[in-house]
């Protein structure tokens, strides 16, 4: 999608919908990354592997600055801005992992949870403001990928 975004290897997208937006990195140089349907990855993350597949569910959100390194996203998480979240972490479908939290590797995020923290622990399930935004960003990241591809200009 950005003129910016980097893809190396065996990359593979969901059936449409995802985006990927400018200074974002895939590199799936040792493994796979699916990316699936209308999923989005924020301004200057990074997504990586290790030889297994890092997989980013169905309109899942990985927010700006990230690092996902060898791991599950599940379908409509969010990942907060500057986040990092390692080899072999699990983070259930649902759930928000706050902005600038550190998810170790093996830690496993149930489905609906709120993590926080470094390390990140699991604070309990969404409520209120949090769980809203779950909801709701797969839809307003999708809607902003088309008006995106249909305005933009190159300079």
């Amino acid at each position: 999608m950005g003129r910016t975004d980097r893809h190396a290897g065996r990359r593979r997208d969901g059936r449409g919908g995802a985006s990927i937006w400018y200074g974002a990195v895939l590199r799936a140089d040792f493994g796979p990354i699916v990316v699936g349907e209308g999923a989005n990855i924020q301004d200057n993350s990074v997504v990586h592997t290790d030889g297994t597949v890092t997989s980013v569910g169905p309109g899942a959100t990985i927010g700006h600055l990230c690092v996902v390194h060898a791991c599950t996203i599940g379908a409509e998480a969010v990942i907060g801005n500057a986040s990092t979240v390692q080899d072999g972490a699990v983070i259930g479908e649902h759930s928000m992992v706050a902005a600038g939290a550190l998810v170790l590797g093996g830690t496993e995020v149930p489905p609906e949870a709120l993590a926080l923290g470094v390390p990140a622990k699991v604070r309990g399930p969404l409520t209120g403001s949090a769980r809203q935004w779950v909801e709701s960003n797969p839809g307003v990241y999708q809607e902003l990928a088309r008006r995106h591809g249909r305005g933009v200009r190159e300079l």
